[in-house]
């Protein structure tokens, strides 16, 4: 976004030292400003479609992190079934090795 802002700033300094100086007639400097004009709604589209390219990425990167957490939540939910699991069967085997 920055660089397009940039871009834009650079085409219009050039017109405006291409065509500040020169005389010229009225049909030449609007023909420049209506150029000049388009080339900024151009940027600001360009910005636009990257502050909504950038949303979706956040969005996408928010799901993500969600997923992330249930599928760590769960995982450690199993570890403690695993863990409980192993410490009755240890019982158990020391229960029947003490008989």
């Amino acid at each position: 976004m920055t660089r397009t802002v940039l871009k834009v700033s650079a085409l219009v300094l050039f017109l405006g030292l291409t065509a500040g100086c020169a005389t010229t007639g009225t049909d030449d400097v609007a023909m420049k400003a209506d150029s000049a004009a388009s080339a900024a709604a151009a940027a600001a589209s360009a910005a636009e479609a990257a502050r909504a390219a950038a949303d979706r990425a956040a969005q996408a990167a928010a799901n993500a992190q969600s997923t992330a957490d249930r599928a760590l939540a769960a995982a450690t939910a199993s570890q403690a079934c695993c863990d409980a699991n192993k410490a009755s069967m240890e019982r158990m085997f020391q229960r029947s090795m003490s008989k």
